[in-house]
Order: C-alpha cells, then sequence, then structure tokens
C-alpha cells in the first residue's frame, strides 16, 4: 500500500482549466493531464527563476520531491506541445494559498503519543527546553 500523498502549498490564482492545440477539436484530441502542483512547479522553477530549494520551501516539500514534481511536469508539458495533445490542469493534494509554514513534516504537528514533537523542525516546540515557573 503506498504512502499518502502530503499536501503541497499552491499559490496560483486560478489557473485556467486547459489548452488546446489550434485548429483540432477537443474530442479528436488525446488529452494529457497536468496536476495542480505541477504547475505550481513550473511556475516557481521556470517562471520566477526561484532555484530548486526555494521553490521546494515555498510549496512546502523537499527538495529532491520538488524536483521529481518539476520533472514530472516538464515531461508532461513537452508531451503535449510535441505531440499536440490537449493539455488538462487536473487536482493534486495540495493547500491553496500562501501562509505560515507547514507544521512538522515529521509528525505533521500532530501529537505523538500525549508529548509533543521531538524533531528540530523550524517553528517545531524544543523538546528539551525546561519550563519555567511562571
Amino acid at each position: 500500500m503506498p504512502r499518502p500523498a502530503q499536501p503541497r502549498r499552491i499559490d496560483l490564482p486560478r489557473p485556467v482549466a486547459g489548452f488546446k492545440p489550434i485548429g483540432r477539436p477537443l474530442r479528436a484530441t488525446p488529452v494529457l493531464t497536468l496536476a495542480l502542483d505541477g504547475l505550481e512547479a513550473l511556475r516557481l522553477a521556470d517562471l520566477e527563476g526561484l532555484y530548486q530549494e526555494a521553490a521546494a520551501e515555498r510549496m512546502g516539500v523537499s527538495r529532491p520531491t520538488f524536483a521529481r514534481v518539476l520533472a514530472r511536469a516538464r515531461a508532461v508539458v513537452a508531451e503535449a506541445l510535441v505531440e499536440g495533445k490537449a493539455l488538462v490542469v487536473g487536482d493534486a493534494p495540495v493547500v491553496a494559498g500562501p501562509g505560515e509554514p507547514f507544521p512538522c513534516p515529521l509528525h505533521w504537528g500532530g501529537r505523538r503519543r500525549g508529548r509533543g514533537c521531538r524533531c528540530r523542525h523550524e517553528g517545531a516546540p524544543d523538546p528539551l527546553a525546561k519550563e519555567t515557573p511562571p
């Protein structure tokens, strides 16, 4: 059983539904699906020119995950352009809009058997910090 996909943060105003080749009816054109996270990866890397590390941070994923999403998106767009296929923007596990950083990616911000998160992720409470009495 595969692991469930973690949501990725996107900051797209309102993506278009898709594109199709000029002069071909849609019903006679093969259709490819580009996920929303792939469209966001293309926007961050190619349109805004961000490095993968910065773009991955903005999407709330690791750099290798961002690289896989970007490679998959570029392959889908290239296939659609070269082979004259329609491109439809589809769904993906995403969280819309910029905002607070995601909680701990290891424990997803939830409590672990009655205790807080032990990792040292930015924004996570320090598990070794002693509480000072008021």
